[in-house]
């Protein structure tokens, strides 16, 4: 009976494309796969894909075993006025629409502060570039949550937004990255990716940060000691050997740097981006197929491996199923707890702007592996073993009632951050500082180890 089962396993197995073995083979094998192999992985379906999950699988297992882990944070969306016009976001609005809002650097802190009673030991700042900006209104940002949050994780600002704040101050990227660090961040989201292709960016995104600044801006940072992340968007106009050259460009940059924490592969969230909505660019798909969302996470796994450790999947785009599924496909990450999502929310995603830490336990549990949260670049603070004695922790409670959050609807339609009314933009530095001398007035929140 046994002999017949591993016949069987061998005449399935055995019956893949033999070009498609070879990639998986030298992948097992521990050789690093060309752009050309990539590509070739990109265009699987039935069994060969199947056993591209396998593979990933089995990377992914020799890379971190079988903890999977999350991070407790809160994005804090500034502003979504933006003097760019990127086909793919739903979320930027210009500065005279009636829609644009801005959060107050007291408000910022109010929600840092929240977050932080509420166990996040980080926030993510990342919001449009708005008309006339100061060039220190980052920094001023960063200076006033550290000023009440001293132990808070710091996880922003873009590449794009890194270019436009070196911009506005007359710097060069290399020493606004050196003010942002000094201001108190701790690591950049490798996002305004797209895909890493100066010629398609022209095309979903005229006047986005180019490929050469981007590099500039990663590379930049980790010389500083910053650490970031790394990302791709897909399921749009890009083809099978766009994904794979834009995986390999990530991974010669962690070969040269090795300040790249994970690498997260986003889909696109079709249904409000103006590029498919309007039909602004031709020929743009409505985002990513289920399979091309496995295929996303397992082809980066064997590519990056064994340069990056961590692949993160995105439950924003990709809803608790999906996203448990990616775990078997070379994912090992969930993401965070986010508490405010806007800008995928903004685009169509209906997956929630919060999923509580209980919550992503529950889904690792049930892919059958080991949950732990972790800090922003991957120390683990606590692993969980026992789903019949899993802790409600204080921002599980609160996720019963989302309300005191907000959501980006209402955001959006509240008058008090009406982005004409509460905005300064440069030559009106005196009513920022004052902004920020008000956080003082605030009580400290108790420190946590």
């Amino acid at each position: 009976m046994v002999a017949d089962r591993t016949s069987s396993l061998d005449s399935i197995f055995g019956g893949l494309d033999p070009s498609i073995a070879r990639v998986l083979d030298r992948a097992l094998s521990g050789y690093e796969l060309t752009v050309e192999e990539g590509e070739a992985l990109f265009e699987i379906h039935g069994r060969e894909l199947h056993a591209l999950c396998l593979v990933a699988d089995e990377l992914r297992r020799q890379a971190v075993g079988d903890v999977v882990t999350y991070v407790v944070n809160r994005n804090i969306n500034f502003t979504n006025v933006c003097i760019k016009r990127c086909g793919f976001c739903a979320f930027s609005r210009g500065h005279r629409e009636e829609e644009g809002y801005f959060l107050p650097i007291d408000e910022v802190v109010r929600r840092a502060r929240e977050a932080w009673e509420l166990g996040a030991t980080e926030v993510c700042i990342q919001a449009g570039l708005p008309p006339k900006m100061d060039g220190s209104l980052y920094l001023e940002i960063c200076r006033a949550i550290k000023a009440e949050l001293p132990s808070i994780h710091i996880h922003g600002f873009s590449p794009e937004e890194v270019l436009y704040g070196s911009i506005r101050s007359q710097c060069s990227i290399e020493e606004y990255l050196e003010r942002l660090k000094e201001a108190g961040v701790g690591s950049l989201p490798g996002t305004s990716a797209e895909i890493l292709d100066d010629e398609l960016r022209r095309r979903i995104a005229p006047g986005r940060i180019s490929v050469a600044d981007w590099r500039r801006v990663i590379t930049g940072a980790h010389r500083l000691g910053i650490p970031t992340t790394s990302t791709i968007m897909y399921g749009h106009v890009e083809t099978a050997r766009h994904r794979a050259a834009h995986l390999a460009f990530i991974r010669e940059i962690q070969k040269e740097t090795g300040g790249i924490t994970e690498f997260v592969p986003l889909s696109l969230v079709h249904q409000e981006a103006p590029m498919y909505r309007k039909g602004t660019v031709p020929n743009v798909r409505p985002g990513a197929s289920g399979e091309d969302v496995i295929k996303m996470h397992a082809v980066a796994r064997l590519m990056l491996f064994p340069w990056i450790k961590n692949i993160q999947v995105s439950w924003v785009k990709e809803g608790p199923k999906l996203a448990q599924w990616c775990l078997s496909a070379g994912a090992n990450d969930l993401g965070g707890t986010l508490i405010n999502e806007s800008i995928s929310t903004a685009a169509g995603a209906t997956y929630g702007q919060l999923v509580p830490p209980r919550e992503l336990r529950r889904w690792i549990y049930d892919a059958g592996r080991r949950p732990a949260e972790r800090t922003t670049t991957y120390a683990i603070r606590r692993t969980y073993d026992d789903p019949s004695h899993d802790p409600a922790e204080p921002l599980d409670e609160a996720a019963d009632h989302p309300e005191r959050f907000g959501s980006y609807f209402e955001l959006i339609h509240l008058d008090r951050f009406r982005f004409r009314d509460t905005y300064r933009p440069a030559g009106r530095e005196a009513a920022s500082r004052q902004a920020v001398q008000s956080i003082g007035a605030y009580p400290k929140a108790v420190s946590r180890a």
